[in-house]
């Protein structure tokens, strides 16, 4: 149990049953009234959001929720297999949980797993990847109608706008929160 003074983004409470994550919190000092803590939440499993207002110091279960550091090694189909890199267990997760993250995913990237009492909750990447460009078309110079990209696919399958001077083969550093372009590597 923690109070709401206690909650920080990332964390993970208990609320009906279910498990939702902070995504962020404000601690609000109104002129009259009592202080409160308005918060968005997002459920682990289902992804949805909701917006909760919560009374200053009201006590709220935390659910324990175990990270792990974990190797992603292949993609069999169905599941993508991670590994521990301390017991060299292989874990299976279905692309399902997994969500947009597959995307980003190259074999033997480090990831943290996250689970409450061994359910797989969510994979965290780190904020930025590194992926090579596998095919785009020339940019022209003279074509401005979109703003200076065009699209590109990276090595993972992923489509995304690049700026014009951006080639095949070129290394990309990718907002894995976005999917979108951020420099060349």
């Amino acid at each position: 149990m923690a109070t709401t003074n206690d909650l920080k983004n990332g964390m993970v409470l208990k609320i009906d049953n279910q498990l939702w994550q902070v995504v962020e919190f404000q601690h609000v000092k109104p002129g009259k009234g009592p202080a409160f803590v308005r918060t968005k939440l997002k459920n682990v499993l289902t992804n949805k959001n909701i917006d909760k207002t919560f009374n200053a110091g009201v006590k709220v279960e935390t659910a324990t929720v175990d990270r792990r550091d974990m190797q992603y090694l292949y993609n069999d189909g169905e599941d993508f297999i991670f590994m521990d890199g301390e017991t060299y267990e292989q874990l299976p997760i279905s692309a399902s949980i997994l969500g947009d993250s597959k995307k980003f995913l190259l074999e033997n990237q480090d990831v943290i797993v996250a689970m409450h009492e061994g359910t797989v909750l969510f994979v965290e990447l780190p904020a930025s990847v590194i992926l090579e460009i596998t095919h785009t078309e020339p940019g022209l110079q003279g074509d401005r109608s979109n703003a200076g990209t065009k699209p590109a696919t990276l090595e993972t399958g992923y489509d995304i706008q690049v700026p014009l001077f951006i080639e095949s083969g070129t290394k990309i550093k990718v907002d894995t929160r976005t999917g979108e372009y951020i420099n060349r590597a």
